[in-house]
């Protein structure tokens, strides 16, 4: 079977349960050394959605196919970087993921601007995330989004037999 093309992105919209299925075999299928640092997932899969994570820490972007279908094209999860009242003005992106067949249309973009509009809604001034150092293309987008690099943990994780920088990247919601 052959990858859908994509005719138009929909509005990005916040996740709901039934979003479970489509979520988790997004996840499965873009999963690489690239972005992420937990090993591949293998079966029998957990749930998606459960009480670390759950629908309402999510944005979802869909899209049209060519053949008029509407498909999960991409997810942002949205949290908070720790419990704590003295940081509850940052919100962290703790996971942003975009199907193959969707890449190049503006899809991850879409997730980020509306995850500036989301943390502002939930009172954040600050938005942050970590990126593999070896992940050029995300650093690029995220730059262009108006992060910078804030800090690198060198050789923070062993992937696929290779030391890899994390890097702490921030922006300000208030400017």
């Amino acid at each position: 079977m052959s990858a859908p093309q994509l005719r138009s992105l929909r509005p990005v919209r916040p996740a709901v349960p039934e979003d479970e299925t489509a979520l988790g075999e997004l996840d499965r299928a873009t999963w690489s050394t690239l972005h992420a640092v937990q090993p591949r997932p293998q079966p029998p899969y957990g749930p998606f959605f459960d009480d670390r994570h759950p629908p309402g820490e999510f944005l979802v972007a869909e899209a049209v196919t060519g053949a008029g279908l509407v498909r999960a094209a991409g997810y942002l999860r949205l949290g908070r970087p720790t419990p704590l009242a003295c940081n509850s003005h940052v919100r962290q992106i703790q996971g942003l993921a975009v199907a193959d067949w969707a890449r190049r249309h503006g899809v991850a973009r879409a997730l980020l601007r509306a995850s500036y509009a989301e943390a502002r809604r939930q009172g954040a001034g600050r938005l942050t995330l970590r990126v593999l150092g070896h992940n050029d293309a995300a650093r690029a987008l995220y730059a262009s989004e108006g992060f910078a690099v804030e800090g690198v943990l060198p050789g923070e994780f062993l992937l696929g037999g290779r030391y890899v920088d994390d890097v702490l990247m921030g922006r300000s919601l208030t400017a």
